[in-house]
C-alpha cells in the first residue's frame, strides 16, 4: 500500500525548481512512511510513497523493465501475481524482485494496455513509456484505491490524493459548482467528479492514456446483472462462500502482522471466521463502541465477543466520545474535499487503534452492497405495494399523517426512513431510488442557499447522473439496478474512499474480500429475491453464515459502522455545531442562508425530522472551506 503521484508536459521541459522536485512527497508521507522512490526525465517526473508489505527488502518503487524502457509506480496488491508471475515466465520474462509491482509492468510489456484484464486485486499504478513518450494509468474495477488526475496549464498531475497537486501554489482551486450539489445531495463527490473544477477522479474500472497532452479514458470493466432462477439457494450459498473463502485467503498473504475489524455484525464475523480457518496462529481482532450520549444506538461489542469467543481471537476494544475538536482538521485534510459520511469518526479511532499492533486489516465492507443490507432496499420492494394505494390517499391522506410524526427521542432512524419512503415512493423508479439516498428532496435542500436558482442546473445533473445508472443496461429489475447504481458511486467514492483515506491517514493496509471482483460478479446472478426474502435483508448471506456464526450475531438488529450522529449533534455536538455553522462563520462565503440553516437545526434539535447528514455536511463543508479556500494553508 503506498502513494503515487506524478507530473509529465508534452511540450519543453519539467523544470525542477517550479515544482519542487525530486523531493519525497512529503504530502504523502502517511501513504508510505517506509521509503521514498522516483524517477524524472525532461518529460515526466513519477514518486512514490511506500508502505512495505510484501517483498519488504526488493520492493522498492519506481519500477524498471529490463531494457529500462519503461518504468512503474504502484499503489495496492494484486493477489494474483504469484500466479502470473509464472505465465510470464513460461514466456520468457525473468524477474528481479518478488513483488507484484514488477509482475504489473511486466504484464504491461507482454500484454499492453489489456493487461489489467489479468489482474485480481485492488490498484492504481502508472507506467511511463519512454519508447511512446506516454504514460498508461489503471484503477482497479471497484475503486478501492484512488487516483485523481488533472490537466492545466499544459502540465498532466495524477496522484493518490489531491493534496499532492494542490501542493503547487499555481494550481487553481475554484469551485465545481456540479460537485458541490452532488455534495450537498449526497455527502459525497462521485466520480469523475470533484470539488474543484480542474481535478477529476478516474472511475473505477478505467484506465487513462495520456500522450502529447492528449487524454483518453477507457472503461475496461463493467458489472452486469443476470439473475438465475434455474439454480437453488444451496447452489448460491455454496457458489458465494467458496468465492469468499478464496478471496479471504488470497487478502491474508503478507509479510507483515495482519488483523480483521470486528464490529459485532455478520459481514465482519464472516470475515473472521474464514480468516481464522486459514491460519494456525491466534488472529487479531479490533472493534469500537460509543460514549456519550448514545440514544438508542445498538452497542455491538456484545456480539463482537461471541465471535472472539468462538474463534479465540486476540480482541482490541476502543471506546469513542464526542469530542472532535482534536481530529476534524485531520479528517477534512485526509479527503481534500467536502466528505460528510460520518463512519469516518469511527473509522479514524479504529484505524488508529488497529495501527499499534498490526499493518494490515480485513474488513468487512462490501456485505451490504452484495447481498441487500441496507433499509433502503427495503423500500425499492415495498414501494411496488405501496403504490398500488390510490394517489389520493397514499399522497395526500397517508403522506400528510407520516410528516407529522416526531422523530424518536432516541435518534433511531425508523420514523426517517418512513418520511423518507412516502415522500418518493409515488415517483419513477430512478428518481424514487434517488429521494431515498439523497439527504433531501431537492426543493428541500436548495432552501439553504443564499441562490438556489444558481444551483438548480447542477442539483439536476447531480440527480439525472445517478438516473442515467439506474436505468442502464447493466440491470433490468428494480433492486438489481439499485445495487448497480450503489456499486458505480456509492461503493468506491464513499465507503471505499472512507476506508482508504482513514486507514491510510494511520499508514494501515485495508483489504475488502467482499469486494472481489470474482465473488461481485458470481452475486450478479444471484436472483433479488434470495437476498432479501419476505423482507428479510441478506437472506442467503445469514443463511450461509449459520454454519459459521452464533445464531444471535446473525438475527440481531443490524446498526451499521457509524457513529450516533443523531444524538449526538442534538446533546454532546450542539455547541460545537452552533459555533461551526455560526453567522460570522457562514458570512465567509455567503453561499448559505443563515435563517434557513438556523432552522434546519432547530427542527433537528426538537424532533421535528432528522437532519443529522444534512447538519454534518454543512459542518464538515465550513470546516473544508475554512481550511482549503479561506486559508493559506
Amino acid at each position: 500500500m503506498c502513494g503515487i503521484f506524478g507530473i509529465a508536459t508534452s511540450s519543453g521541459h519539467i523544470d525542477p525548481d517550479q515544482f519542487n522536485i525530486p523531493n519525497e512527497t512529503p504530502v504523502l508521507y502517511h501513504r508510505g512512511p517506509d521509503d521514498h522512490g522516483y524517477f524524472l526525465n525532461p518529460q515526466v517526473y513519477l514518486s512514490h510513497r511506500r508502505l512495505s508489505i510484501i517483498d519488504l527488502h526488493t520492493g522498492k518503487q519506481p519500477i524498471y523493465s529490463a531494457d529500462s524502457s519503461k518504468c512503474i509506480v504502484f499503489n495496492g496488491e494484486v493477489y494474483n501475481f504469484m500466479e502470473l508471475r509464472a505465465c510470464l515466465e513460461s514466456k520468457g520474462y525473468r524477474f528481479i524482485t518478488n513483488t507484484d509491482t514488477e509482475v504489473i509492468l511486466t504484464a504491461y510489456e507482454e500484454w499492453g494496455n489489456e493487461c489489467v484484464h489479468k489482474l485480481r486485486g485492488m490498484f492504481a499504478f502508472a507506467v511511463w513509456d519512454s519508447k511512446t513518450r506516454s504514460l498508461f494509468i489503471a484503477r482497479d474495477r471497484l475503486g478501492i484505491k484512488p487516483l485523481f488526475y488533472a490537466y492545466y496549464n499544459g502540465i498532466f498531475y495524477f496522484a493518490s490524493e489531491m493534496k499532492a497537486i494542490l501542493q503547487f501554489h499555481h494550481f487553481p482551486r475554484e469551485i465545481d459548482s456540479d460537485g458541490l450539489a452532488s455534495y450537498f445531495m449526497l455527502s459525497y463527490i462521485p466520480a469523475p467528479l470533484t470539488i474543484f473544477k480542474h481535478i477529476r477522479k478516474l472511475p473505477a474500472g478505467h484506465t487513462l492514456s495520456w500522450r502529447d497532452g492528449s487524454i483518453t479514458l477507457n472503461k475496461y470493466w463493467d458489472i452486469f446483472f443476470v439473475p438465475d432462477r434455474t439454480k437453488s439457494v444451496d447452489y448460491f450459498v455454496e457458489g458465494y462462500t467458496a468465492l469468499l473463502e478464496e478471496a479471504v485467503k488470497l487478502r491474508m498473504i503478507s509479510d507483515v502482522p495482519l488483523g480483521a475489524f470486528l464490529s459485532g455484525g455478520i459481514d465482519s464475523g464472516t470475515v473472521v471466521a474464514m480468516m481464522s480457518k486459514s491460519t494456525t496462529e491466534p488472529l487479531r481482532s479490533f472493534c469500537i463502541a460509543f460514549g456519550g450520549h448514545i440514544g438508542g444506538y445498538l452497542d455491538e461489542r456484545h456480539y463482537a465477543r461471541q465471535v472472539v469467543s468462538k474463534y479465540g481471537t486476540l480482541h482490541t476494544e476502543d471506546i469513542v466520545m464526542p469530542q472532535l475538536d482534536a481530529i476534524m482538521d485531520d479528517i477534512v485534510r485526509s479527503f481534500d474535499e467536502p466528505f460528510a459520511d460520518h463512519s469516518t469518526i469511527p473509522s479514524f479511532y479504529l484505524c488508529q487503534s488497529t495501527r499499534r499492533k498490526v499493518t494490515v486489516a480485513l474488513s468487512g465492507l462490501g456485505g451490504d452492497e452484495l447481498f441487500g443490507g441496507y433499509e433502503r432496499y427495503l423500500g425499492v420492494k415495498l414501494s411496488s405495494l405501496y403504490n398500488r394505494i390510490p394517489p389520493l390517499i397514499r399522497d395526500h391522506l397517508i403522506q400528510n399523517i407520516v410528516m407529522k410524526i416526531p422523530e424518536r427521542a432516541d435518534g433511531h432512524y425508523t420514523v426517517n426512513h418512513i418520511k423518507r419512503f412516502v415522500r418518493s415512493a409515488a415517483a419513477p423508479p430512478d428518481h424514487r431510488y434517488f429521494g431515498f439516498i439523497s439527504m433531501l428532496a431537492k426543493k428541500g435542500i436548495t432552501s439553504i442557499f443564499s441562490d438556489p436558482e444558481s444551483l438548480n442546473t447542477h442539483f439536476s445533473n447531480c440527480q439525472e447522473a445517478y438516473a442515467a445508472l439506474f436505468n442502464s443496461d447493466n440491470a433490468s429489475e428494480p433492486l438489481d439496478r439499485a445495487f448497480y447504481s450503489d456499486i458505480k458511486t456509492y461503493v468506491p467514492e464513499d465507503i471505499l474512499a472512507c476506508a482508504d483515506r482513514m486507514s491510510m491517514r494511520h499508514s494501515l493496509e485495508v483489504r475488502v474480500p467482499f469486494l472481489d471482483h470474482k465473488l461481485l460478479e458470481f452475486c450478479a446472478t444471484i436472483p433479488s429475491e434470495m437476498k432479501i426474502r419476505r423482507f428479510n435483508k441478506k437472506y442467503i448471506l445469514k443463511k450461509g453464515a449459520q454454519r459459521i456464526l452464533p445464531t444471535s450475531v446473525i438475527t440481531h438488529r443490524k446498526q451499521g459502522f457509524v457513529a450516533p450522529m443523531t444524538r449526538w449533534l442534538q446533546t454532546d455536538l450542539k455547541p460545537y455545531v452552533l459555533g461551526v455553522l455560526s453567522r460570522q462563520h457562514l458570512a465567509s462565503h455567503d453561499l448559505f442562508n443563515y435563517n434557513a440553516v438556523t432552522s434546519l437545526l432547530t427542527d433537528h434539535f426538537n424532533r421535528v425530522e432528522i437532519h443529522d447528514k444534512l447538519i454534518w455536511s454543512l459542518v464538515i463543508f465550513q470546516t473544508w472551506y475554512n481550511l482549503y479556500i479561506d486559508s493559506t494553508n
